[in-house]
């Protein structure tokens, strides 16, 4: 007789979705080797639906300003000791210049929620990318704004927005933030990005204080429902300067098995390694891509050390030099870098491209085994 989480794993791949009592159970009741069952279940649908291809992102963090005071975050308001800095509109459209000479065809600008980079300042600097970059998509995670900011940053050319939710569960948001920041308009904010027509992602951190299963549960559920297109998911870590500096780094494991259930829930969204999995783990990459990922998002700013989230995250100093290294470690694992803009497909597009994959999948295979 099968285990509860076995069944409910089965469950779930067959109808993509769970109760909250359900995914409770699954998660409170999942052994190492139901870990590894959901693991290859994952596996088995990201191939089905992207082959052995990976999508690459360059994130341009253009500023480390910001007005919050989240307990984690090392780019906190009160980090007093923090160098902060703001990158110009050259050293932005310079950066993507770069990444889009070595292939990138998806540039996410990200950075604190900065009061000084308004509308006025965003919008000139979206349609030059747009104008000098017609092929990329432009991704935004600059966290909440208005509807009318959205809207004119749409309007501009951006099409894709990442915007972590972090916690489903409103009494945990309290413990993690600041008393005037709102999970109710994070919520709001992202519904009003689904509906304007963003490519919308959210996400969460595991392991942070005061998370357990039944707000893991609430994430696992809130997800489902809300079908984003992106799902972030990295571990928590520590940084020094934050309220949050004594507690422990999230679990790995957990972030690995999560993501694994984020893929069989959705079979076709975008889900990255992150660099938060990538600094807890040697090798997070394979480990991430194994899990269902197949997302990787290297920097193109550097050096990136004013931009710490948290301690430990690692700073480019060669982007050339790192994209090389990611590709000779995807090669050596079996899985092929793609420089296409990886959208979000629909069932009707996902059949079509499939088709595209299995081609570009013989090209690489005979590749490999002509090195």
């Amino acid at each position: 007789m099968q285990n509860i989480a076995r069944r409910l794993l089965n469950l779930l791949t067959k109808n993509r979705r769970l109760t909250w009592r359900q995914w409770r159970n699954l998660l409170a009741s999942a052994t190492d080797e139901d870990r590894r069952y959901a693991k290859d279940l994952a596996g088995d649908i990201t191939r089905s639906v992207f082959g052995r291809l990976v999508f690459y992102r360059g994130i341009i963090e253009f500023t480390n300003h910001c007005g919050n005071n989240c307990l984690y975050c090392g780019i906190r308001k009160g980090n007093t000791g923090l160098a902060r800095y703001r990158l110009s509109e050259r050293q932005i459209l310079d950066a993507c210049a770069d990444g889009y000479a070595l292939g990138v065809r998806t540039f996410v600008l990200q950075g604190g929620e900065d009061q000084w980079f308004t509308d006025a300042r965003l919008e000139p600097l979206i349609k030059e990318l747009r104008q000098h970059f017609p092929d990329a998509a432009i991704t935004l995670s600059l966290g909440e704004r208005s509807r009318e900011s959205y809207q004119r940053l749409f309007a501009a050319g951006a099409n894709r927005y990442l915007l972590r939710h972090e916690t489903a569960d409103p009494r945990h948001y309290r413990m993690l933030h600041a008393p005037k920041q709102s999970f109710w308009r994070r919520m709001n904010c992202l519904h009003m990005l689904r509906e304007m027509g963003y490519q919308t992602g959210c996400g969460m951190m595991v392991g942070t204080p005061w998370q357990n299963v039944d707000s893991l549960a609430e994430d696992l559920a809130f997800i489902q429902d809300f079908r984003p297109q992106m799902v972030g998911i990295g571990p928590f870590l520590p940084h020094h300067a934050t309220p949050f500096h004594n507690r422990p780094a999230g679990s790995a494991e957990l972030t690995l098995f999560l993501l694994s259930l984020c893929r069989i829930m959705n079979p076709r969204v975008l889900l990255p390694a992150t660099t938060a999995l990538r600094t807890l783990l040697p090798n997070g990459l394979t480990r991430g891509l194994a899990a269902g990922c197949n997302v990787i998002m290297p920097h193109l700013t550097a050096p990136t050390a004013g931009y710490e989230l948290y301690d430990g995250k690692p700073a480019v100093h060669d982007l050339h030099r790192e994209l090389q290294a990611i590709k000779e470690e995807l090669v050596a694992a079996g899985y092929a870098l793609s420089s296409q803009r990886g959208d979000y497909m629909q069932e009707v597009q996902h059949k079509r491209h499939r088709k595209l994959h299995d081609g570009m999948q013989t090209v690489f295979i005979k590749t490999r085994a002509q090195a």
